[in-house]
């Protein structure tokens, strides 16, 4: 059965730093679209970033150049390393894996299964 389950959330103050993991089961990792999804209070949910089979990673504007998706083929792991966190980052943020495609990675999160989420707090 194939499974997602995150970890690594937690409360910050703003410029710090946080990194999630998500733990794949059932599925190799390195099989798939891969990323990290988010959403805010009264918010839609949000794409943050993406990770294909070639390691090829893209990133919503907000978080370029602050945050880093990563995937570990041996662990069937995959990381969100998050720095200078902003309140604005604030959001349930989910790990998302579309076992339909390996490249091209879909933006929207009804292409992807998703894990239970965890929750990540950036105060000022």
């Amino acid at each position: 059965q194939e499974q997602l389950v995150e970890s690594g959330g937690g409360s910050v103050q703003a410029g710090g730093s946080l990194r999630l993991s998500c733990l794949a089961s059932g599925f190799p990792v390195s099989s798939a679209c891969m990323g990290w999804f988010r959403q805010a209070p009264g918010k839609a949910r949000a794409w943050v970033a993406l990770i294909d089979n070639n390691g090829q990673a893209t990133y919503t504007d907000s978080v370029k150049g602050r945050f880093t998706i990563s995937q570990d083929s041996a662990k069937n792991t995959l990381h969100l390393e998050m720095n200078s966190l902003k309140p604005e980052d604030t959001a349930m943020y989910y790990c998302a894996a579309d076992r339909n495609r390996v490249r091209y990675c879909a933006t929207e999160y009804w292409y992807y299964k998703l894990g239970q989420g965890t929750q990540v707090t950036v105060s000022s």
